[in-house]
């Protein structure tokens, strides 16, 4: 498709949504257009807008749609030139021409491809309107540029894509198969960040814990690593799944003190039938009993969760094991869904699917149970002496946000710095946050 030739952009905003790993990509699309001299802006102005886009639940082509014309009426409503428009991310994988034929905009470009945004940028200016969906086998990572500045938090994907094909997921298929980036390019990667200001790096992945090095290493290698650059306190993880929680990885937990007690690994459902036709590769029994072991090696460790209710044939007694599967655990944090139907998926084919009433009704049961158990897990915390990491300025004069080793926002006051790792004793719990007070020292 050809539009008429326009001019260069000068300025660019890229608003991602969904996952921490979009969050990771959308930095690296603005570090790529800010190499090429573009001036980051709000998008309300910008002259290129990058939609870097999320696809795993129902509707989010549409949401896209939506979001394009509403930018666009935006603009004309004030008399302003029509930006520049890209769409990134999954639904650009899913959807490809068919975003351009719809909403004719002027870039589409796959998480796999998106070190060619400037290219694509380009053509469309020449009048183009491309669309890149490859998923080469040549690394994107090599062809982004070097990491400069950077919070005291930062992340870093070290895998991509999945091979576990759960029954309601899009992402083997946005995403592709599961690829580890090298060892050597991670840790200069990490090196990178530390130097430009990093004090805690979340490592990356749709199954991060596949992470492998051939067969020598994983990801509990990679982590010993890390933790000798100097000025790197603090490491985390994430999304990871079961079947590949191994023993070394469990031991890390144990031995590593930079990697933070806390460990988000989603479940899903507490019922066997429904387990086995979203294809997860564990049981219930099965996953208990590694919660079990994790905890052995680190007592104090905080779990997460991810759950989906209404999957396709769930019944009220299915989801009571769900239920009783959060009673059992005592989650700190979770994330809980309706099942959503993805197109192309088996699960989208199944009988029997819920209706919706229903999934609303047993959405807002467990979430209850969720909310009750990260409150509790707050209140236990107070009377804790630990370290919090200052990641921003609060709302109140003096006030000063940063997170626990837990992954809990604390809020304190205090002539602090960000980037400041302070030793705190946490003294009030919330159900979202907790507040604190400075401590001179402590015992961990």
């Amino acid at each position: 498709m050809e539009t008429p030739p326009q001019k260069l952009p000068k300025t660019f905003a890229v608003k991602s949504f969904g996952c921490q790993m979009n969050v990771y990509d959308g930095e690296r699309m603005a570090e790529l257009m800010t190499g090429e001299g573009l001036t980051p802006a709000d998008a309300a102005d910008a002259d290129l807008v990058v939609l870097n886009t999320c696809h795993i639940r129902e509707k989010a082509t549409e949401k896209v749609f939506s979001d394009i014309g509403r930018m666009r009426k935006d603009r004309a409503g004030r008399g302003a030139a029509a930006p520049m428009i890209a769409v990134a991310g999954c639904v650009a994988q899913a959807e490809g021409e068919e975003i351009v034929r719809r909403a004719k905009v002027d870039v589409v470009v796959g998480p796999q491809a998106y070190h060619n945004l400037p290219k694509l940028v380009a053509q469309a200016a020449a009048g183009a309107a491309p669309v890149d969906t490859d998923m080469p086998v040549q690394s994107k990572f090599g062809a982004l540029p070097a990491r400069r500045k950077v919070g005291p938090t930062a992340f870093l994907t070290v895998q991509e894509g999945c091979d576990k094909f759960c029954t309601y997921c899009v992402v083997p298929y946005t995403r592709g198969a599961e690829v580890s980036r090298p060892f050597a390019a991670i840790v200069d990667e990490a090196k990178a960040l530390v130097d430009a200001g990093a004090r805690e790096i979340t490592l990356l992945g749709q199954n991060v814990n596949a992470w492998r090095d051939g067969d020598e290493r994983g990801l509990h290698d990679l982590i010993r690593a890390l933790d000798k650059i100097p000025g790197l306190a603090r490491i985390r993880y994430t999304t990871s799944h079961p079947n590949d929680m191994a023993q070394g990885l469990i031991d890390a937990h144990r031995d590593v003190e930079s990697l933070m007690p806390f460990l988000h690994l989603p479940v899903q459902a507490g019922n066997d039938r429904i387990l086995k036709a979203m294809n997860r590769s564990h049981t219930r029994d099965s996953y208990l009993r590694l919660l079990d072991r994790i905890r052995a090696a680190r007592p104090d460790i905080a779990l997460s969760g991810d759950f989906i209710v209404g999957f396709p044939g769930e019944t009220d007694a299915e989801f009571a094991d769900t239920l009783s599967l959060v009673d059992a655990v005592g989650y700190a944090q979770a994330f809980s869904f309706k099942y959503s139907p993805r197109p192309g998926t088996p699960a989208a084919d199944m009988t029997g699917h819920v209706p919706a009433q229903v999934m609303d009704e047993r959405l807002q049961r467990l979430q209850a149970a969720l909310n009750r158990d990260q409150h509790a897990f707050n209140q236990a915390s107070v009377g804790r002496s630990c370290d919090v990491l200052i990641e921003r300025r609060g709302k109140l004069p003096g006030q000063m946000l940063g997170k626990s080793p837990w992954l809990q926002s604390v809020h304190l006051t205090g002539d602090h710095a960000i980037g400041d790792l302070v030793p705190v004793t946490l003294t009030h719990a919330g159900p979202n946050s907790l507040s604190a007070e400075p401590a001179l020292s402590f015992a961990a």
